[in-house]
């Protein structure tokens, strides 16, 4: 998980979300803001229609009993959510002065003989019956009328906001408990104008809100899950070409001249053209390698196979110079030579891979017990005096017994090309419990710039010598993680060589002054 979320994969997919929730948060939010409005207008809408459906009965009549009605039959009306307020009745003279009759009597109010109040005629009446009737029935219809300022229904509004709504003439709304209540003013006649009451609940101005928001957040959901997956397909291919690439690179690096990055096909199929060209340039580096090791190896082959001749000339002259140490060392050094040569020959003509395999670690011991061996016998002939110590053990180190006899000749070698003949050397094996350390010293003058002496190529030592053989050996010695010095031989008095090689990873190199006691003896003979 870890190394997922370091990834160019997670960060396309991080990218993704961070784009498509922006873009989600940018639509829905203002689409649910309008939702919400739209169900607030929803409700006082469906308010004033409620209200504008009693406006027919107030204009017909204001008797309670069928304004009750008619607010029952509305939906508002059977919830207990309406309510009108009636305006105050005519005053009652006005109809009465209008029904008198020609006799003087009052029809408004007749009086007859038994004292009963009637629309009628008695007995003494000498108005005609219609008028009297007329009279009479506007008489009862104006004292059946309502009371004044009659309210049908629950009240929710304050008498202020409804004589507010009546005087103005105009609807508006009011908050009261629990919701807000819609007062729309309704003209009962010229004069008197009745205000219908509808509770709008605070749930019927948010009712389906939460909902639409639901959908909206699933939406958003579903969109973010999308980019998501879209990512990671894109992502998938993307870190699938460059992984492909580094795994390319590795084989390369580890040796396989083979190994090809697919540009083209199925494998290559999705891949950003970025990483198509980079496969192409690899692929292209590929080629010029191996072909540049071709070119070495025929170079390598060539010149050694043009040592042959004066190999074959040497071994010859060699054959006829009879018995005797110095001799057999010829001959053997001439045999060794051809062989050399041989396998450099084989290797330069070998397939990278048919090579056989090669056993890494060797015994250093053996091995500089070996090439002292070699070079005594020249030794013996220049007078030289030396001396070997500590390789009377086994000293295993982790490099190829070819690589170690390099070296080791190389050092040797340094001796007798730098120094007089009849000048003394030694070497010294010390081994630790982490590292082997070789030490060549000779009585000779010496180094006088250590620094150059290290540097590639940069080595005088006259004609035969080119400059690499302690570079040569450095590199092997910081192959293992040790390291090459130079100094003063404080026994010989000249220069001394220290090659360290390490034989474990947490090793520790051993104090100068402890290797040098007990080694006055060395040169006793």
């Amino acid at each position: 998980m870890r190394r997922l979320r370091h990834s160019l994969r997670w960060a396309l997919i991080k990218a993704a979300v961070a784009g498509t929730t922006m873009v989600a948060l940018a639509f829905l939010i203002p689409l649910g803001l309008m939702v919400q409005q739209t169900a607030r207008d929803r409700a006082f809408t469906a308010a004033e229609r409620q209200a504008a459906a009693l406006g027919p009965a107030l204009a017909i009549t204001t008797d309670q009993d069928a304004i009750a009605r008619a607010v029952a039959s509305t939906d508002a009306g059977a919830q207990g959510r309406m309510a009108v307020h009636l305006p105050p009745a005519e005053a009652a003279g006005a109809g009465a002065g209008a029904l008198s009759g020609p006799g003087g009597a009052v029809g408004g109010v007749a009086s007859a003989p038994g004292g009963t109040a009637s629309g009628g005629t008695g007995p003494g009446g000498t108005a005609p019956a219609g008028k009297v009737s007329d009279g009479a029935g506007a008489a009862a219809a104006a004292g059946s009328g309502p009371a004044a300022g009659a309210t049908i229904g629950e009240v929710r509004a304050l008498a202020a906001d409804v004589a507010s709504a009546g005087g103005q003439g105009r609807s508006f709304t009011v908050e009261v408990p629990g919701g807000y209540a819609l007062l729309q003013p309704v003209a009962v006649d010229t004069v008197r104008t009745a205000v219908v009451e509808v509770f709008v609940a605070d749930g019927d101005l948010t009712r389906g809100v939460a909902t639409a928001w639901q959908v909206l957040s699933g939406v958003a959901l579903g969109l973010v899950a999308v980019s998501v997956l879209v990512a990671d397909r894109m992502g998938a291919r993307i870190v699938g070409s460059a992984r492909r690439l580094a795994a390319a690179a590795r084989s390369l690096g580890a040796g396989d001249l083979a190994v090809r990055v697919p540009v083209e096909g199925k494998q290559a199929a999705g891949s950003p053209e970025e990483l198509r060209e980079a496969g192409h340039a690899f692929n292209a580096m590929a080629d010029r390698v191996v072909q540049l090791l071709a070119a070495e190896r025929e170079l390598a082959a060539d010149l050694s196979h043009r040592l042959r001749t004066p190999l074959t000339v040497l071994r010859l002259n060699a054959a006829s110079l009879g018995e005797g140490d110095a001799a057999d060392a010829t001959r053997h050094a001439v045999a060794q030579l051809e062989r050399e040569v041989d396998q450099i020959i084989r290797s330069a003509r070998r397939a990278p891979e048919d090579a056989p395999a090669v056993t890494v670690g060797c015994d250093a011991a053996e091995v500089i017990r070996e090439r002292v061996g070699f070079w005594s016998a020249l030794a013996e002939d220049e007078g030289r005096r030396w001396q070997l110590a500590g390789a009377d053990r086994e000293t295993p180190v982790p490099v190829q017994r070819g690589d170690l006899a390099a070296a080791v000749d190389a050092l040797l070698g340094n001796v007798f090309r730098h120094t007089g003949v009849g000048t003394a050397f030694s070497v010294d094996v010390l081994a630790t419990g982490s590292s082997v350390i070789v030490l060549v010293g000779d009585a000779g003058p010496g180094f006088t710039d250590p620094e150059a002496a290290l540097k590639r190529g940069e080595g005088h030592g006259g004609e035969g010598s080119t400059g690499l053989g302690l570079d040569i050996v450095r590199k092997l010695a910081e192959a293992t993680g040790g390291d090459l010095a130079l100094g003063r031989s404080a026994v010989l008095g000249g220069a001394e060589i220290r090659l360290r090689l390490r034989s474990r990873p947490d090793g520790t190199v051993p104090a100068r002054a402890g290797r040098r006691r007990g080694r006055g003896s060395l040169f006793a003979r």
